[in-house]
């Protein structure tokens, strides 16, 4: 077999993980940015300063956020559920640490803190759980991108081939649910009055760096004979694709209906597409082509899973839409928070519930037909990984609190009553790496894609031993953000749309 060939069928034919492996490793992102926001809570309150550093906030960023997940997904894999573990412990010793000093410094009872921290109010114009679970997205995107090229890489966290719930089959649905929270729909004030169909002309304008993206990643792939997964999207359709169509038909589909009841499309949509799966010959189609043979001839026959898989993808992004509605709801304080992400788990947990009936009785998940299934466990699991968010800067507050003059960046910051006519404090912090990748998202996922290209060119990533693979995952993903830090450093965002 050629080397194209080899690396085809490494990534094929694959069943994905368990529900349960897939929960055990939620919380990993949401603990290292608990355990960055302690490191420098701690540092703060030995050096009598917040970290201002580049350099030192660069490696520190890097090492806490993101190593440990290249780790994680590779050699640490095995013993997947004793990381979670031996983070909480980590987090756990370092608050306990900084309490501890605390109470020397002057004795305040651990009762009158919790009732600081609940009457503590809170930036209503910023939500970091936002930006973080977006740019923690695009994060883990690029690194399995190229990890899956390797065979430290566990081949259940892979794509799978038709059925299944692999790592790289949630991402794909979490890149929709990220970007659909912050769209112009979601973010557009009530107050303002805009004719009914200006955010479809704005996003017709907004999609043709994703279109030139698909262009060129098609271009490329058939230029250099790069290795390609058919039954992904077909043979000419990829993400980019599915991305700008998604983006034009939400805009279209939101300039007809009203945007707060965009969940009620999304319902009709997915439940509908399944049906058509379920009770017509399209789900043999996309299976298997139109004469059941498999055959690839015609444009809708060679892209039937890129074209079909639309209708989930829209139904994912109508859905965020309404998560997003919601989470830009006016609140200023701890209370108003710990109330929303008891509602989000809620609905998460509400959302496993028909995950289970409809796995029962419709279908089994599957990211390669976006059907109901597949929609329902994206969301519910999406939802899940934002409230973690949630609750590890809700717990980066109340840890702040301890220790007068601290700053944490991407963490909310603590403000004055309402009304209070007493100056809020800025939190001098450092350059933040999270902030950066999110100045750049789109750039920092090209980079991403690119370097993947590079590397699978130059080296033979299915025969690599594991001290390789580390060393090209780690210096891949520490080129990419030295890329956007830079860039940040120098307040420069490459978006000429």
């Amino acid at each position: 077999m050629s080397q194209k060939h080899l690396k085809e069928a490494f990534v094929s034919n694959l069943n994905g993980t368990s529900l349960l492996e897939l929960s055990l490793g939620t919380p990993l992102a949401p603990l290292c940015l608990l355990c960055r926001g302690l490191l420098l809570v701690l540092y703060c309150q030995h050096r009598g300063k917040p970290l201002r550093s580049r350099p030192s906030g660069l490696l520190l960023d890097f090492g806490v956020l993101v190593a440990p997940l290249l780790f994680s997904c590779t050699v640490l894999s095995p013993v997947l559920f004793l990381v979670p573990a031996i983070l909480t412990a980590f987090c756990a010793g370092i608050f306990f640490t900084i309490y501890r000093q605390r109470q020397r410094d002057g004795r305040v009872p651990f009762r009158q803190i919790v009732k600081d921290f609940q009457n503590t109010y809170l930036d209503p114009d910023y939500i970091p759980a936002i930006t973080v679970f977006r740019v923690y997205v695009n994060v883990l995107t690029s690194i399995s991108i190229l990890a899956v090229d390797f065979p430290q890489f566990p081949r259940r966290y892979a794509k799978a081939e038709t059925y299944g719930t692999g790592v790289m089959d949630l991402g794909v649905g979490a890149f929709i649910f990220s970007n659909a929270l912050v769209c112009p729909e979601v973010r557009q004030k009530a107050a303002v009055t805009q004719p009914k169909f200006s955010s479809l002309a704005k996003q017709l304008f907004a999609i043709w760096p994703l279109v030139v993206l698909g262009v060129g990643r098609l271009l490329s792939v058939k230029s250099i004979e790069y290795h390609e997964h058919i039954s992904e999207y077909g043979v000419h359709w990829n993400f980019f694709f599915t991305l700008a169509l998604v983006r034009l038909a939400a805009s279209l589909l939101l300039a007809m209906f009203p945007k707060n009841k965009s969940w009620i499309v999304a319902v009709t949509l997915a439940v509908l597409y399944q049906l058509t799966l379920n009770v017509t010959s399209l789900k043999t189609f996309v299976l298997h082509g139109s004469n059941g043979e498999d055959t690839r001839t015609g444009f809708l026959n060679a892209n039937r899973e890129g074209l079909l898989s639309l209708f989930g993808y829209l139904a994912i992004y109508m859905a965020s839409v309404q998560v997003g509605l919601y989470l830009l709801k006016r609140r200023d304080s701890v209370k108003d928070w710990m109330g929303a992400a008891r509602l989000l788990l809620l609905a998460a947990l509400v959302l496993f519930v028909f995950l289970h009936i409809s796995q029962a009785h419709a279908d089994p998940v599957s990211r390669r037909m976006a059907n109901l299934s597949y929609c329902l466990w994206v969301i519910a699991h999406c939802l899940t990984f934002f409230v973690s968010f949630v609750v590890a800067d809700l717990v980066l507050v109340f840890t702040k609190l301890l220790v007068k003059g601290s700053a944490v960046p991407s963490c909310w910051r603590a403000v004055k009553a309402p009304g209070s006519r007493e100056q809020r404090q800025a939190e001098a912090v450092h350059i933040c790496l999270i902030a950066a990748i999110n100045k750049n998202q789109l750039l920092f996922f090209l980079l991403a894609n690119v370097m993947t290209g590079i590397v699978n060119v130059m080296i033979d990533t299915i025969h690599s031993r594991a001290a390789l693979t580390l060393c090209i995952l780690h210096l891949y993903m520490f080129l990419n953000c030295f890329i956007v830090y830079i860039l940040h450093t120098r307040n420069i965002v490459l978006k000429f749309w």
